[in-house]
């Protein structure tokens, strides 16, 4: 697989091991419509669309209201941490999305310098069940999202799992 000779970012932070409790908000918006969008579309369609809209949103400075995310509701409960169990494949996704990662900085950056812009990258934070951000509340189900308040990308890696299962989409990115 090409993907592992590339950069891995070191804007990963790893929350696999700390459970969250509680609600609030979620800031997930129109990520809940992802598996309609990727009924119809099709993988690369839906990636495609998902590049565009949060390109549109870094451009403008807009993601959160695009995204539906909203900073006044907090999240309320405790995070517990707990020994982080890891199987293999969640090692290689770990790889990969730090791989990926570091690949839409790379895009990103370039896409700013040459408007005369700077990029600020974003964290990205890996998760399992649910998570508290500045969004609020968050569970898997949600599927990824990025949450304004505290400029982060959230992701369960069983988005992956979900990809190749249930929406039968195999490759590198499921």
């Amino acid at each position: 697989m090409r993907w592992r000779r590339n950069r891995r970012s070191n804007n990963v932070e790893d929350h696999r091991s700390m459970r969250a409790s509680g609600a609030g908000g979620s800031g997930a918006g129109m990520l809940r419509l992802l598996p309609i969008v990727f009924k119809f579309l099709g993988f690369k369609g839906t990636a495609i669309l998902m590049v565009g809209i949060i390109g549109y949103g870094l451009l403008t400075g807009n993601l959160g209201s695009l995204l539906g995310g909203d900073l006044a509701q907090q999240s309320v409960g405790a995070t517990v941490q707990q020994p982080l169990q890891e199987t293999a494949e969640e090692k290689e996704l770990v790889d990969f999305v730090s791989v990926v990662l570091a690949d839409t900085e790379d895009t990103w950056e370039a896409i700013f310098r040459q408007n005369g812009m700077s990029y600020k990258a974003p964290k990205l934070v890996l998760f399992r069940d649910s998570v508290r951000s500045a969004c609020g509340f968050a569970q898997s189900a949600m599927g990824p999202f990025y949450c304004p308040g505290d400029q982060k990308v959230y992701i369960d890696l069983s988005f992956y799992s979900q990809l190749k299962n249930r929406f039968n989409a195999p490759g590198d990115f499921a």
